[in-house]
């Protein structure tokens, strides 16, 4: 129906036709009321995007975790269009990106080797047996629902990181909030201290891109706080329950939440927000290396 000649290519002894999706591309469209809407709050978004989300978050995004046997470049760059900005980030010949277009806030995840993702796939064993696997994506139409499952979910995860972004007037009230004892449940949790290395480090941990598809454990967190393991199995309990004491505090500020009937926790759009706008104003406003006060 396609091709009137196909019966002619099979004539000529070519066989029939293998359909394939070559590139796959999903969009998400965010629309605006005008785009002087959208334009008030984009170049905030442009700035989050380019400089805020790095390689492990673009591998979390397109489900994969930094590995060492990982073989794919992972880039990150911004581009001038004579109809906006683009933001682009690519894992080998997939990516992720972002641009504007009128009053739409377009982001598009392409799959040109789908083989990066899986699919759960029938599969029939050498003695004949049946079961279901989850095997590499193809680019035959049968796997065509995944790649619009693979792409929509890239495209929420990278909205929601996204919504960390430090708009102007929301940052000075959050972080003054997080600098102060809150109460919750009628117990009080101590503040935080946005400029200490200690809380910076863990808000890093908590906001490693691995962790953006399926959350993070207390083992998740200590790997990040101590990079060197521990000499003991009583240093190895300290450290786990400092940790702990740490999630809890986490957790009264409302940055992280716990995901039902699982020992993980998850960001929160808030916590998003707060500690992304927290690592931003450090690094940006303040020098790597402090001066040592005199004698």
């Amino acid at each position: 129906m396609v091709n009137p000649i196909a019966p002619a290519v099979r004539a000529a002894g070519y066989g029939g036709y293998y359909w394939v999706l070559d590139q796959a591309e999903i969009a998400t469209d965010v629309m605006f009321n005008t785009r002087r809407d959208l334009l008030e709050i984009w170049p905030d978004l442009v700035h989050h995007a380019a400089l805020n989300l790095g390689s492990e978050d673009v591998l979390g995004f397109l489900g994969r975790k930094l590995h060492p046997s990982l073989q794919a470049e992972v880039v990150a760059d911004t581009k001038r269009r004579p109809e906006g900005w683009r933001v682009r980030h690519r894992m080998g010949p997939n990516w992720v990106k972002m641009y504007d277009k009128a009053s739409v806030l377009r982001v598009e995840t392409v799959i040109n080797n789908p083989r990066e993702f899986r699919i759960l796939r029938v599969i029939t064993d050498a003695k004949g047996r049946r079961e279901r696997r989850w095997s590499p994506m193809r680019k035959g139409v049968s796997d065509l629902y995944r790649n619009f499952q693979v792409g929509m979910g890239a495209n929420q995860l990278y909205l929601q990181a996204l919504e960390a972004a430090p708009l102007k007037g929301e940052g000075v009230a959050a972080l003054d909030a997080l600098c102060r004892p809150r109460t919750r449940r009628g117990r009080t949790v101590a503040r935080f201290n946005p400029l200490t290395p200690a809380d910076l480090a863990l808000f890093k941990a908590a906001l490693a891109g691995q962790h953006t598809m399926n959350g993070f454990r207390n083992a998740d967190l200590t790997a990040h706080l101590y990079r060197r393991p521990a000499h003991d199995r009583d240093e190895a309990h300290r450290r786990c329950e400092r940790v702990s004491r740490l999630i809890v505090k986490l957790r009264g500020h409302g940055l992280v939440a716990k995901v039902p009937k699982a020992r993980l926790y998850r960001v929160t759009p808030y916590g998003q927000r707060v500690m992304t706008a927290a690592l931003a104003i450090h690094n940006d406003q303040y020098p790597t290396h402090y001066l040592a006060p005199a004698a």
